[in-house]
């Protein structure tokens, strides 16, 4: 854990070394003359994959503090190390111009490591962006499922509720009848008893 941990925070000291040495091309030591492009071009990758890697094990916001507090001290260092040492930078004439001029440059190489921060940043954001669109469709279409197996239970519940109406209307109609009918009969046996009875104080 420890190493992981050195190798996490040694790469933004590659990324201040790296920005430092740009101060150094086309010096009395470091004359690369024709070739300035190409090394410029290759500490720019070199930065970009910095801030590519410092994104991957920082994150954006803790790698972003450590990348911006590297591009002011390297910025300040360089402004310090022109001003003592000027005729070896070339800068007796203009300092401030100079100044200004070598600043960019750790400025602009600090903005190569925040470009490789932002790329891999967005492509992280896009691959959880890709990965929440398809739970999003899933969950959509489980709501979908949900909403057409809730309508298809209350349309169960719905016949089912008109099925119960039904009998208990046929159950009251049948009891009804049942109530006709006896009504019915207890009318006639009381009238066949009237009769009878009839039937008996005559003959007696």
């Amino acid at each position: 854990m420890e190493k992981k941990k050195l190798i996490y925070y040694s790469t933004p000291g590659l990324l201040g070394v790296l920005m430092f040495a740009s101060n150094f091309l086309n010096t009395n030591l470091f004359k690369f003359g024709d070739n300035n492009f190409a090394v410029w071009f290759v500490l720019s990758v070199l930065c970009f994959a910095c801030g590519w890697f410092i994104n991957k094990t920082l994150g954006w916001r803790s790698g972003g503090k450590i990348v911006f507090s590297m591009i002011i001290s390297v910025t300040i260092i360089s402004v310090l190390m022109i001003s003592f040492f000027r005729d070896y930078f070339a800068a007796n004439e203009l300092l401030t111009e100079n100044l200004i001029l070598y600043s960019l440059r750790d400025i602009t190489l600090g903005a190569m490591a925040f470009f490789g921060m932002s790329v891999v940043e967005i492509l992280t954001l896009q691959k959880e962006f890709l990965v929440l669109k398809e739970k999003f469709n899933v969950y959509e279409n489980l709501a979908i499922d949900a909403k057409k197996e809730a309508e298809l239970e209350l349309r169960e519940a719905k016949i089912h509720a008109q099925k119960i109406i039904n009998d208990a209307e046929l159950n009251a109609k049948n009891i009804f009848l049942k109530k006709e009918r006896i009504e019915q009969e207890l009318k006639e046996f009381i009238q066949a008893e009237k009769e009878l009875i009839k039937r008996y104080e005559d003959i007696g």
